[in-house]
């Protein structure tokens, strides 16, 4: 993308040549950055600047509209809409989903995944993400026989492209598993950072979005999705950075991301806050921008 609209609140629409926001002082590009769209199909849009590795300032989106003239796939394209066609076939045929949470970073990977109708449930309160629960052991604390319920088991980059595309994950009433006692409605658990609002008694959801910026220490982290929203990686920052080889702020920019995180308000009630659950990286997934 060579050009992009930019609509800062309380300013008449302009537009930027990627040149020319090029050029703007380091101060007036970090408060335009989340004001800027596609012109093609009006989807938000980020702003990369140059890196130490050669790569050109471009701007790009993740969630242009397949017919959007701006609309360039990558390379990768058509690994990406496997993962969607994945999750698609998930959705249209399946009961629910599991998410696997170990799937490698770049490859996502199949495998069956296995839980207990009978003892899962939407969580209300904490999550206790050590729990040593098993199907087996649940059947038999019920009284049951062993039966479990089958479902595919997806990667969390898998669920990040299907959700930029604008797939119907997000208000899907699909069954996904967080892990082998806990089961929400999709439609509850994946929650875009422009409808993030903290939960009762702290409950964890799958917060995701698209990245501006990040701050110069790269402990914060600013959704291209809202102003309101800030997300703190510094309890997981070290295992962050080398499991996703980011070597400096501009490979934040303009990244897909999905955590599984908790959600609250900062002592003014001005912002809000997102953390991760706990500081195992594997909880975050991050899917680099497209030039």
């Amino acid at each position: 993308m060579l050009d992009v609209r930019c609509e800062e609140p309380g300013q008449a629409p302009r537009v930027f040549s990627v040149y020319g926001f090029a050029k703007l002082d380091e101060a007036t590009q970090e408060q335009l950055r989340q004001s800027l769209y596609c012109l093609g199909c009006g989807a938000r849009a980020y702003f990369r600047r140059a890196s130490s590795d050669g790569k050109a300032a471009c701007f790009g989106s993740l969630y242009h509209s397949d017919n959007c003239p701006e609309y360039r796939p990558s390379s990768s394209s058509k690994e990406h809409e496997a993962d969607i066609a994945a999750v698609r076939q998930a959705i249209e045929q399946e009961d629910g989903l599991s998410i696997d949470f170990d799937a490698p970073v770049r490859l996502g990977r199949k495998s069956t995944g296995h839980s207990t109708a009978s003892s899962v449930r939407e969580p209300q309160g904490c999550y206790d993400v050590h729990s040593q629960h098993t199907p087996n052991t649940q059947a038999k604390a019920a009284g049951q026989t062993e039966d479990t319920l089958q479902t595919p088991k997806l990667g969390l980059k898998k669920l990040l492209m299907s959700l930029l595309r604008g797939s119907e994950l997000a208000g899907s009433d699909l069954w996904v598993y967080t892990d082998e006692v806990h089961r929400w409605r999709a439609k509850n658990l994946f929650v875009n950072f422009a409808d993030a609002i903290p939960t009762e008694k702290g409950a964890p959801r799958m917060y995701w979005g698209t990245l501006s910026h990040a701050d110069n220490d790269m402990n914060w982290l600013n959704p291209t999705d809202s102003r309101e929203v800030g997300i703190g990686i510094s309890d997981v920052r070290e295992a962050l950075l080398k499991r996703f080889g980011i070597k400096e702020r501009a490979d934040f920019e303009g990244a897909g991301i999905i955590l599984f995180g908790k959600c609250f308000y900062t002592k003014d009630k001005k912002r809000k806050i997102i953390k991760p659950w706990s500081q195992d990286p594997k909880w975050v997934y991050l899917l680099p921008g497209l030039d």
